[in-house]
């Protein structure tokens, strides 16, 4: 489990193919030696991968065939930035949202526009995933925790404060820039038990459409806090 505050950014080293399928993938860590040991998970870019190797100030994961075909990693080339961050710990403070590390797909930037110090920017997600952003709700973006600015038809936008821009590879996204997206993991509990009846029993008819009012019957508020990040 992550926070979606990222704590650095790394560069791919190596990229090769494993027997059978997948690949191994290394990166280069700002991180000492007992940081990260064998075992250890790592979000990468918002994925959360399994430290399997770890030399020189290098870590190395494989990657398996459905991680490729959901996520950005199947694009990594050595001198890649990425977004990192370790698992959750008690003593870590929970910052952003709950994040897993389990990506729902990737997304596309639709458009970038300065804002003041920041940066707003729109993405564009496949249709089975709209259902479960909110504006003022949470989204997690190559790994980074951020909240939703506003809806669109295809997608959402984000206000990208100078700090984000500086600290994770956000800053560096540009239009058509393919990026991993992980809804809120409380949007689909939300949406599963709606789909099944509130009692959640097998066999129970399912739902009409998400609504505003609909969430308001099963006691879920249509009034969301202020401000963001």
């Amino acid at each position: 489990m992550f926070t979606g505050i990222v704590e650095a950014v790394g560069q791919v080293t190596r990229v090769a193919p494993q027997p059978g399928g997948g690949s191994r993938l290394w990166v280069q860590v700002p991180w000492g030696p007992e940081a990260c040991r064998p075992g250890d998970s790592v979000a990468v870019d918002g994925v959360c991968l399994t430290v399997e190797a770890s030399e020189a100030g290098q870590l190395a994961f494989s990657l398996s065939l459905e991680t490729l075909r959901l996520t950005t990693l199947q694009e990594m080339r050595p001198g890649r930035l990425v977004n990192l961050e370790r698992a959750l710990t008690p003593s870590k403070p929970l910052g952003g949202h709950i994040v897993l590390g389990h990506v729902d797909g990737v997304g596309r930037v639709a458009w970038v526009r300065p804002a003041g110090q920041g940066k707003e920017v729109g993405f564009t997600v496949t249709n089975d995933l709209l259902p479960f952003v909110a504006l003022k709700g949470s989204v997690a973006i190559n790994g980074v925790s951020l909240t939703v600015a506003g809806l669109e038809a295809r997608g959402f936008w984000v206000a990208l404060v100078p700090y984000t821009l500086q600290a994770t590879n956000l800053g560096l996204v540009q239009p058509g820039t393919p990026v991993n997206v992980e809804v809120d993991v409380l949007a689909r509990y939300v949406a599963r038990q709606l789909a099944t009846g509130s009692s959640g029993a097998p066999g129970t008819r399912p739902s009409p459409a998400i609504t505003a009012e609909m969430l308001q019957q099963h006691g879920f508020t249509a009034t969301w806090p202020q401000g963001g990040r």
